[in-house]
Parts: structure tokens; sequence; C-alpha cells
């Protein structure tokens, strides 16, 4: 799908089907990261259940990890 940017007043917006909304259970209330790769623009939902997995399992690694990552901080 090849978009294009929206005026929003002084603004530039994408406009984000109802389809692919209805998709991600997106919705004006839904807070979106957006980030960037260097090279792409990604945007999804903001799920604190999402970042809650992510960081136990850093937390899981780490301790498991833990020597080998002091040593290699040296």
């Amino acid at each position: 799908m090849i978009k294009k940017l929206t005026a929003i007043g002084n603004s530039l917006g994408l406009i984000i089907e109802r389809p692919i909304l209805e998709l991600l259970s997106i919705d004006r209330d839904t807070p979106l990261e957006v980030r960037t790769d260097g090279e792409a623009l990604i945007i999804r939902p903001a799920r604190e259940e999402h970042r809650a997995r992510v960081r136990a399992a850093t937390e899981r690694m780490m301790d498991s990890h833990d020597e080998t990552l002091r040593k290699l901080a040296e």
C-alpha cells in the first residue's frame, strides 16, 4: 500500500483506513509507539502487556547471564 501524507493544520498526517485499525484493535484513544530503525517508520499500538513481557524477558536474560555480561562490560 502506497500512501501520501495529508496536511493537517501546520503538520502532516497519515490516514489509516478502518480495516487496518480494526485488525490492530486501534481507536482514537489507543496510545501508539512511533519509532524508526533509521530506514523505516514503525507505528504500532503501545500495549502495556507487550512492554511487560519484554521487560520480564530482559530481566530473565540478564539474571541468567549476569556474570558474562559483567565480563563483557569490562
